[in-house]
């Protein structure tokens, strides 16, 4: 079967529609200084991966309100893939983080650029800066797109307000992210824990990956409105437990697969529904290990394999598992009730988009 993100050649043409963008920023950057590599190279290496989740719904969103096949509607979705890459390019930043899809993050790229040039300064604060510049590259150049895309100005009058709501929430959400990992859990009851932890999802993932771009395409197209609330059911049900599954594979999953160090989540300290389910049942014994090991960027392997252990031992990620299912038939339930207001082959593929936006492995 067609993958589904393939239907339409969609994640080719989202690539073509990228790098002709990123060739015509290069030029508009080229008036400052003949060489701005050390800016616009990361932004190119970030965007030549992914699986393009965000711009396949913008697309199948609008596909489904009854609008057509465009090249105008591949660039107003490939917008969706700038924003992404300005929330990660920024998150890596205050996150520490070495590697982003098995390659070096872009802040230690650029640091190592600096270093490789004997350039004076911190090289490290160097990095930082400049990936900071190039995430509010990518905020700038998402909004250029979606607006310049070609769409009919009706229509991208219609999806405005959620694009905009979108980008505001989701720098809402990262500060909140940041709140929670300060704030203690100490006192709060696992069902409060459980709340906090689904309200990060919520607003730093969910809504922006799944929710958010389909609407966009969706109201976009011109979508009955009848349509709205089930479509939303099925976005934040879908993102909640893309979110889930992204979890697990941060504590859990293969480096092959994720790009990313086995264990990061452990060594950050996210503090996951996961994390919370752990907690619930978790004796006094285990609660000290997870003191001595969660939350510290120095812990070796044995400590990352010890939290594992525990959080296996207490029944943790099953539990998350029985969400990651819950969540995923709540979606399937959610597309079926504005089914008679969406174009068939755009409501059959956001259908396929369930299992595959929740693969263990993906």
């Amino acid at each position: 079967m067609t993958n589904p993100l393939d239907r339409e050649s969609l994640r080719s043409r989202v690539q073509s529609a990228l790098e002709a963008e990123l060739d015509h920023q290069e030029q508009v950057l080229a008036e400052l200084d003949e060489d701005l590599t050390p800016l616009v190279a990361p932004v190119r290496s970030l965007l030549a991966g992914g699986k393009r989740l965000r711009a396949a719904f913008a697309y199948w969103g609008y596909r489904a309100a009854g609008g057509a096949d465009s090249d105008s509607l591949v660039r107003f979705a490939s917008s969706m893939e700038l924003f992404q890459a300005a929330a990660l390019l920024h998150d890596d930043v205050m996150d520490g983080s070495d590697t982003r899809r098995g390659m070096p993050s872009a802040h230690r790229a650029v640091a190592a650029i600096h270093a490789q040039h004997a350039w004076s300064g911190n090289a490290d604060r160097f990095g930082e800066a400049t990936a900071i510049l190039a995430g509010d590259l990518c905020l700038q150049w998402t909004d250029e797109v979606y607006s310049t895309s070609g769409l009919p100005a009706e229509h991208l009058a219609r999806g405005r307000a959620t694009f905009d709501r979108m980008r505001t929430q989701l720098m809402g959400g990262q500060f909140l992210d940041m709140l929670e990992s300060v704030r203690t859990w100490e006192g709060r009851s696992t069902d409060e824990r459980i709340a906090a932890a689904r309200k990060v999802i919520r607003f730093k993932s969910a809504k922006y990956t799944i929710e958010q771009p389909l609407l966009i395409g969706a109201l976009a197209g011109g979508v009955d409105p009848a349509a709205v609330p089930g479509l939303s059911g099925y976005g934040l049900a879908l993102g909640e437990a893309f979110q889930l599954r992204d979890d697990l594979l941060g504590v859990f999953g293969d480096p092959e697969q994720t790009g990313k160090p086995a264990g990061d989540d452990v060594r950050e300290g996210k503090r996951t529904v996961l994390i919370a389910y752990t907690l619930d049942v978790a004796d006094a014994g285990q609660r000290a290990e997870l003191t001595r090991s969660f939350g510290r960027a120095d812990v070796d392997v044995a400590g990352i394999e010890s939290v594992r252990g525990i959080i296996r031992a207490t029944g943790a990620v099953e539990r998350v598992e029985s969400d990651i299912t819950r969540l995923t038939h709540a979606a399937t339930h959610a597309l079926g009730e504005p089914a008679a207001y969406l174009q068939p082959e755009a409501s059959t593929v956001l259908g396929e988009l369930v299992a595959l936006a929740t693969d263990r492995v993906t």
